[in-house]
Order: C-alpha cells, then sequence, then structure tokens
C-alpha cells in the first residue's frame, strides 16, 4: 500500500505520512527491541509502512535505517529481530549507512538528505534529520533517488551471470525499476511519488506498450512469481532498458553521466 499522504505541499516540497504519531502501535516491540540492539553512538530510524501508518501486522516489513553502523552489524541485527518477531511482521529489513553519506552536494548524498527529511522517523541516536530543509518536489529530488539506475541495471547483469538467484534478484531489480519509474510519473506529470503500483499504472497509459512488461515488475516486486534466469535477461533487455534510458534523457544520472 502506497502512502496516502505523499505529494507535494503548497509550496512545491515533497509531503509524506512519515510521523512519530502515525507509527502503527502493534510494532512497538520491534522497534524497542532495535532500540536496545542499537549502539548509542548510532541513529536509528523507521521507515515505509509503519512510520507513515499503512503497516499490516503479519505481511508487512518493518523497515530501520542505522547511520554509523557497518552494514555487516545491521544486518546481523535484521536477521536477529525477522526470527524474533516473524510472527508480527514479513522481515525486519536493516539498512546501514554513515554520516558521510549525506553530506556534499553530489546527487546521491542529495537524495539521501531527502530521503532522511521526509521519509524516516528518528527512534534513537544522534538527530541528523531535523534541521534538514523540506526539499523540492523536482528533477533533481527524482534523480537523486534513482539517479544509478544504469548502474543498478548492470549489476544486476553481473550478478545473473554469476550465478545469483533468479526470483531474489527479480524482486530487487522489479523494486529499483518500479522506483524510477516513480520518478519518471513524478517529473511528468509534476507530482510526487514513490508508489511503485500507481506509477507503473500511470506509466502503462502514457506508454501503452509497457503495460504487460510493467505488470510482471509490479508481480515480482510483490513477490509473486518465480521468474527464472531467461525471465530476468528478457527484462533486462528490455523494460529495464527502456526505463533506464527514459530516466537518463528526461532526468538525468548520478554524476552528470549519460547511458
Amino acid at each position: 500500500m502506497g502512502d496516502p499522504r505523499e505529494g507535494v505541499s503548497p509550496t512545491g516540497t515533497i509531503e509524506t505520512g512519515a510521523s512519530r504519531e502515525r507509527i502503527v502501535p502493534a510494532f512497538l516491540p520491534v522497534l524497542d527491541a532495535a532500540r536496545a540492539a542499537v549502539p548509542g553512538r548510532a541513529s536509528l530510524y523507521v521507515y515505509g509502512s509503519v512510520a507513515n501508518g499503512t503497516a499490516l501486522v503479519g505481511t508487512s516489513d518493518v523497515d530501520l535505517l542505522i547511520v554509523g553502523l557497518a552494514a555487516a552489524d545491521a544486518g546481523e541485527i535484521g536477521h536477529r529481530l525477522s526470527v524474533r518477531f516473524a510472527e508480527l511482521c514479513r522481515a525486519v529489513e536493516v539498512a546501514a549507512a554513515q554520516r558521510g553519506d549525506f553530506a556534499g552536494e553530489a546527487d546521491e548524498a542529495y537524495g539521501g538528505r531527502i530521503f532522511l527529511r521526509h521519509y524516516c522517523v528518528h527512534l534513537a541516536g544522534p538527530d541528523l534529520h531535523s534541521a534538514l530543509p523540506e526539499f523540492p518536489a523536482d528533477v533533481r529530488a527524482a534523480r537523486g533517488f534513482n539517479g544509478d539506475i544504469v548502474q543498478s541495471a548492470e549489476r544486476w547483469r553481473t550478478e545473473l551471470r554469476a550465478g545469483a538467484d533468479p526470483p531474489e534478484l527479480g524482486r530487487r531489480l522489479a523494486r529499483k525499476t518500479l522506483l524510477a519509474v516513480a520518478g519518471l510519473v513524478s517529473v511528468r506529470d509534476r507530482t510526487w511519488t514513490t508508489d511503485r503500483i500507481a506509477a507503473a499504472e500511470r506509466w502503462a497509459q502514457l506508454e501503452p506498450a509497457t503495460s504487460d512488461d510493467l505488470g510482471r515488475l509490479a508481480s515480482w516486486a510483490a513477490g509473486r512469481g518465480a521468474p527464472d534466469r531467461q525471465d530476468i535477461q528478457y527484462a533486462l533487455d528490455g523494460i529495464v532498458r527502456q526505463i533506464a534510458g527514459a530516466f537518463a534523457d528526461s532526468i538525468g544520472l548520478w554524476g552528470g553521466h549519460q547511458q
């Protein structure tokens, strides 16, 4: 389910429903356990459906961000919490970052600051986001979020050649590609969305020839279906290449690189 409060404010900045007041109460035990597991020097945030109030017990993930902890340690915390709270949520997904990842004027850092400011709710540790300004819902924001789509596509090709598990790779490929579609829709319609399903439906209206392929990606993103290696290769050579090309042409890539 997308965030019903996501969009553009009257002043042109990004709006979302992420708020401490909207955290789904049923998931508070997971967040309390996460606080206890994270060292005090690190910053802990929740984002996604738990943060914006749309999470469902038993089917939603709990998405956490830890700033200031190694990726391996963050992954171990996620694994332990996933096992402990398996009856409450589908998984506890823990992303890791460092403070330096949000500094500077590079597209990636800019996108990171937008994510912290508008999508994350602070839970523990140093508060890194409350002093950040509200960010415009514009082309630069879309590029900050998904200007690595061509890099991602090349990485997926490498993983496929290396024998990656097709269903797992397909899910990651689909989620990232559909997020890039959301950026395209945001710029095309002068709005702001990260809702993958709604964006796929809208892009299929604008580009009818993509409808079937986008529907397939939506199924993979939701964990439905089991793509094989041939399916992944077809997507990489087809819809992923198309979306990456459209993104490069109309929004641009990190660092100003072209496809």
